[in-house]
C-alpha cells in the first residue's frame, strides 16, 4: 500500500512550461488563434446583419461560453438539456436548444433553468405530440415556454417534411397557453450529395419562404421572431440568405456555428477553404487553434514511432496529423512534413510511420492536429490555453 502525496502532480497550472512541466498527452488551445477566431466570425456575423449564437456542445467549457459572449454572441446554442443546465449555471442568459426537449425529466430540468434563471429560453418542436406533451408541462408548473418550429428536409435528421406539416405544428402551439411560438430553426449541414450548395441554397430559401407564411398568417407570439440555422461549413450561405431585405426585416437572423472556434486540421479546414472559394472578398481564415501534445513513447522497428497518444485522448474521424516536433530539451520545434501519416489509432497508442532512417526518439514531443473539435473536447476535463512561448495562460475546464 502507498499513499499519493502529490495527487495534482503534472496537472497543468498558470505559468507552467508546456513542454517540461504538464504530463502529456494535452488538449491544447492557442491563444493567439482563437482570439483571431472570436474576432472574425463575429465580424463576419455583424457585416450580414447577424448574431451569433455558436453551438457549446462543440467545447462545454463555460468560460469559452462567456469569451464568446464578450466577443458579441447574441447567445449560446446547445444539444441537450443538461448542456443548458451547464450554460445557466454559467450565467449565459440566452440559451438556445438546437433540438426537441422529450423526456419530462429534460423538462423538469429546463423548468428550473426556467424558473430559477433569467435566462431566455427557446427548444425546437417538429410535432403535434411533443407540442402537446411540452404544453401540458409546463402549464402544470405556470411556466411559459419559447419554441421555434423546425424545418427538416428529406432523409435528414428531426423537422418538420411539409409546409402542411409545419403549419399544423404551429397551429398545435398557438393551442397551448403555455407554449410561445418565437421563430423558425433549420440546419443545413446534413445536406449532401454532388450539388450541396444548390440543395443549401434551395433549402435556406425554403426556411425563409415558410418563416415569412408563418408570420403572415400571424403565428408567431413575438413582434421579432428569430429565424437560424448554420453549422460551421456553410454559414457563409445561411448568412447572405439571411441579409435578405425580406428575411432581415422580419425576423432576427440567428447563425449557430461551434467549430469556427478553434477549428481544426481535417473537415472544418476543407470547409473552410470552400468558405474562401465562394468570398473571395475575405481576407483571412479560421486559424486551427486546437492541437493535441503528445510524446514519443518508442521506435521499436525502422520506420515505425509509437506516439503515447490514442482514441481516448483524440478525434478519429480522420486520422490525426503530425503537425511539429520538439526534440528533448529542445525549445523550438521541427516540423513534421508529408512523409509521416498516422496509419493506426488504438485506445492509448498511435502508431507513426515515417522514413525508415530517422532520429525520432522516446521522450520527443509531437504536436497532433484533430478532425473535428467536438470529439476531442469531450476526451478532456481539462486543457490549457497556452501563448507563442507555450506558457499556459489559464487551464480550463469542460463539463461534459
Amino acid at each position: 500500500m502507498f499513499t499519493l502525496t502529490q495527487p495534482e502532480k503534472g496537472l497543468p497550472v498558470t505559468g507552467d512550461s508546456l513542454l517540461t512541466d504538464v504530463s502529456l498527452p494535452a488538449l491544447v488551445l492557442h491563444q493567439d488563434a482563437l482570439e483571431h477566431n472570436l474576432k472574425w466570425m463575429q465580424a463576419l456575423a455583424d457585416r450580414y446583419g447577424a448574431v451569433l449564437a455558436p453551438h457549446g456542445k462543440t467545447t462545454m467549457a463555460p468560460a469559452l461560453f462567456r469569451r464568446q459572449i464578450a466577443a458579441g454572441a447574441w447567445g449560446i446554442t446547445l444539444a441537450t438539456a443538461v448542456q443548458c443546465a451547464v450554460a445557466a449555471q454559467a450565467g449565459i442568459r440566452r440559451i438556445l436548444l438546437a433540438n426537441q426537449l422529450v423526456g419530462r425529466a429534460n423538462m423538469q430540468i429546463v423548468a428550473d433553468i426556467v424558473r430559477q434563471t433569467d435566462s431566455d429560453f427557446y427548444c425546437l418542436v417538429d410535432s403535434v405530440e411533443n407540442v402537446r406533451q411540452l404544453g401540458a408541462f409546463f402549464a402544470e408548473r405556470q411556466l411559459r415556454l419559447n419554441v421555434l418550429l423546425e424545418l427538416g428536409v428529406a432523409d435528414g435528421r428531426c423537422g418538420c417534411r411539409s409546409d402542411e406539416q409545419a403549419l399544423a405544428v404551429a397551429a398545435a402551439i398557438q393551442a397551448q397557453p403555455a407554449l410561445q411560438l418565437c421563430g423558425i430553426e433549420g440546419y443545413e449541414g446534413v445536406i449532401g450529395g454532388a450539388q450541396p450548395q444548390r440543395e443549401v441554397d434551395a433549402f435556406i430559401d425554403r426556411l425563409v419562404a415558410v418563416a415569412l407564411k408563418l408570420r403572415n398568417a400571424g403565428a408567431f407570439s413575438v413582434p421579432q421572431p428569430l429565424i437560424t440555422a448554420s453549422g460551421s461549413a456553410w454559414y457563409d450561405r445561411v448568412a447572405a440568405a439571411f441579409s435578405r431585405e425580406e428575411a432581415q426585416n422580419a425576423f432576427l437572423p440567428v447563425l449557430r456555428p461551434g467549430c469556427y472556434l478553434v477549428h481544426d486540421h481535417g473537415l472544418y479546414q476543407r470547409a473552410q477553404q470552400q468558405v474562401l472559394a465562394r468570398q473571395p472578398q475575405l481576407q483571412d481564415a479560421l486559424l486551427p487553434a486546437m492541437e493535441v501534445f503528445a510524446c514519443v513513447q518508442s521506435a521499436p522497428e525502422p520506420g515505425r514511432v509509437i506516439v503515447a497518444l490514442g482514441k481516448r485522448d483524440i478525434a478519429h474521424d480522420d486520422m490525426p496529423v503530425a503537425l511539429r516536433v520538439w526534440r528533448q530539451g529542445a525549445t523550438q520545434p521541427a516540423a513534421m512534413g508529408e512523409e509521416w501519416r498516422v496509419v493506426r489509432l488504438m485506445d492509448q497508442h498511435l502508431f507513426l510511420q515515417g522514413p525508415a532512417e530517422h532520429d525520432l526518439q522516446p521522450g520527443d514531443i509531437i504536436a497532433f492536429g484533430a478532425s473535428h473539435p467536438c470529439l476531442t473536447f469531450d476526451k478532456w476535463r481539462r486543457f490549457c490555453l497556452v501563448d507563442a512561448r507555450l506558457k499556459v495562460r489559464e487551464v480550463l475546464q469542460t463539463c461534459f
